[in-house]
C-alpha cells in the first residue's frame, strides 16, 4: 500500500521544497551542554531522525535568551560563539532529503523554577502552573518588547548561519508570544495589548523582524494555539484572526497546536479533548476554519497516528503537512512506516495521576527518556515502566541543578 499524498513534495511560498508531507514535530530534547551549547548527543539523535523518512525536522526549543529557559538542557543561541556546535548539529541531515528548522522561543513567565532570575511577562500576573516559576513576573516595558523582537530576529539569523534550513517562531503552549495573545495573561492597555490587534502586535512584528533577518528565500513558520483551553483565555475565534493575519504576513507554514502547561492539550490530556471518531487529530476542525479563509500552508500536529486519516485530510486540502512527535521517540523511523501505509505498534501512555498539568509533564518525561536513549546510541524501550519515568524525572532535576550552577 502506498500513500501518494504523504509522499508528495511540497513547495513552500519561499521556494523551499519539502520531499514529503511528514514533519517531525518539535519536542524538547534537553540535550544541550551545561552552558546551552549543542551537544554531540543532539547531533546523534537528529542523525537517526534524519534517516527516518520525514521531509522536515523541527528542533526542540532553541532559546533566544540564556537568562530564560523553558527546561534544563535547552539549546541557547543568543550570540555567535557556538555556531560550530550548531553546524555539527544541523550537519546531521547531510546526505538525506530532510530539512531541519530551528524552533525559536522565549518562555516568559513559565520559565522553570530552578532558574532564579525574575521571569518576565506581558503583565505582572503570576503563572498558575505548579513546578514553573510562581513568582510574580516583571511586566515588560515597551523598550523591553522592542528588545525582545530584536532577540528573536538575532537568533533566527544565527540559526540560518549555523545551517538550519528554516525557523519556526513558537507562539503556542503558554510561552511568551502566546502570553501576549491571551486576554487573561496580557492585561496591558498600551499598543501591545488592550484589544486583539494590540495583543497580536508582538507576534506580527516578531515575524516581520525574523523575515528581514533571514531573507525571502528562507522558510519562516509559526506555531500557534487553536485555543489555550482556559476560561476567558485565547479562544478559537481569536486564533482564527491571528492565523489569517499570519497568512497575510506571508509566513511559509502555520503549525496548529493547542493548550499549554495549565491545560496540556498538546500531550492529549486536556479536558474534552479527542482525536475524533475518524482519528483526524486534536485540532483538525480549527484547521478547516483557517483553510476556508486562507491559502496559508498548514501543518497539523497532535493525535495523528493512522495514515488513512492523514491521507484523508491531505486529500481534502485541509492541511499540507502532517506533524508527528512522540511516536518518533519509540519508533525513530515512524515516518518511513507511514509512507508505506503501516502503523507501527506504540507503547502505552505514561501513568496518569488525574491532575492535568502533572499528567502532561509525566507524558513529556515518559517520552523524553527515550530521546536520551537514542542520543546515547541505544534503542528505545518497547515496554517502559515506572522506573523509566522515575529515572527521567530524576535526570531532569539533576540537569536543572547543574545548568543553574554554572552560568556562562
Amino acid at each position: 500500500m502506498t500513500q501518494p499524498r504523504l509522499s508528495e513534495t511540497l513547495v513552500l511560498p519561499c521556494g523551499q521544497t519539502l520531499q514529503n508531507r511528514i514533519a517531525k514535530a518539535a519536542m524538547s530534547e534537553q540535550l544541550a551542554k551545561r552552558d546551552g551549547t549543542a551537544s554531540d548527543e543532539l547531533r546523534r539523535l537528529y542523525a537517526v531522525w534524519a534517516a527516518g523518512g520525514a521531509g522536515l525536522l523541527l528542533s526542540g526549543n532553541v532559546m533566544i535568551d540564556r537568562g530564560a529557559l523553558t527546561e534544563p538542557g535547552n539549546v541557547i543561541l543568543d550570540d555567535a560563539r557556538d555556531l560550530d556546535a550548531i553546524r555539527r548539529w544541523t550537519g546531521a541531515t547531510s546526505g538525506t532529503h530532510a530539512k531541519i528548522w530551528a524552533q525559536i522561543n522565549h518562555p516568559g513567565k513559565v520559565a522553570v523554577s530552578p532558574f532564579n532570575r525574575r521571569p518576565v511577562a506581558p503583565s505582572a500576573r503570576r503563572s498558575a502552573v505548579p513546578g514553573y516559576n510562581l513568582r510574580k513576573p516583571r511586566e515588560l516595558s515597551a523598550a523591553d518588547i522592542k528588545g525582545m523582537i530584536a532577540k528573536f530576529a538575532r537568533t533566527a539569523e544565527l540559526a540560518v548561519a549555523g545551517g538550519f534550513d528554516g525557523v519556526q517562531v513558537h507562539a503556542a503552549h503558554g510561552y511568551l508570544l502566546s502570553q501576549f495573545l491571551s486576554p487573561i495573561a496580557n492585561l496591558r492597555t498600551d499598543e501591545w495589548g488592550g484589544d486583539e490587534a494590540g495583543r497580536m502586535r508582538l507576534l506580527l512584528e516578531t515575524v516581520a523582524a525574523v523575515r528581514a533577518a533571514v531573507g525571502a528565500g528562507v522558510p519562516v513558520s509559526v506555531k500557534l494555539n487553536s485555543t489555550d483551553f482556559l476560561r476567558g483565555g485565547f479562544d478559537t475565534d481569536q486564533a482564527l484572526t491571528v492565523a489569517l493575519a499570519l497568512g497575510e504576513a506571508g509566513i511559509d507554514l502555520l503549525e496548529i497546536s493547542g493548550g499549554g502547561y495549565e491545560q496540556p492539550a498538546m500531550t492529549g490530556v486536556a479536558a474534552g479533548q479527542s482525536t475524533g471518531a475518524d482519528g483526524r487529530g486534536y485540532f483538525v476542525e480549527f484547521a478547516q476554519r483557517i483553510r476556508a479563509s486562507s491559502a496559508v500552508p498548514i501543518m497539523l500536529t497532535g493525535g495523528l497516528r493512522d495514515p488513512r486519516a492523514m491521507e484523508r485530510i491531505l486529500m481534502e486540502g485541509i492541511v499540507d503537512v502532517i506533524g508527528v512527535g512522540r511516536p518518533l521517540t519509540f519508533v525513530p523511523d515512524y515516518p518511513r512506516h507511514l509512507l508505506s501505509g503501516v502503523v507501527p505498534e506504540l507503547p502505552r501512555s505514561a501513568p496518569r495521576v488525574g491532575y492535568r498539568p502533572a499528567d502532561g509533564y509525566l507524558e513529556l518525561a515518559w517520552h523524553n527518556n527515550q530521546l536520551h536513549r537514542i542520543a546515547a546510541g541505544k534503542t528505545p524501550q518497547r515496554r517502559p515502566g515506572l522506573r523509566t519515568l522515575a529515572r527521567s524525572l530524576t535526570r531532569i532535576t539533576v540537569a536543572a541543578g547543574k545548568q543553574v550552577s554554572i552560568p556562562r
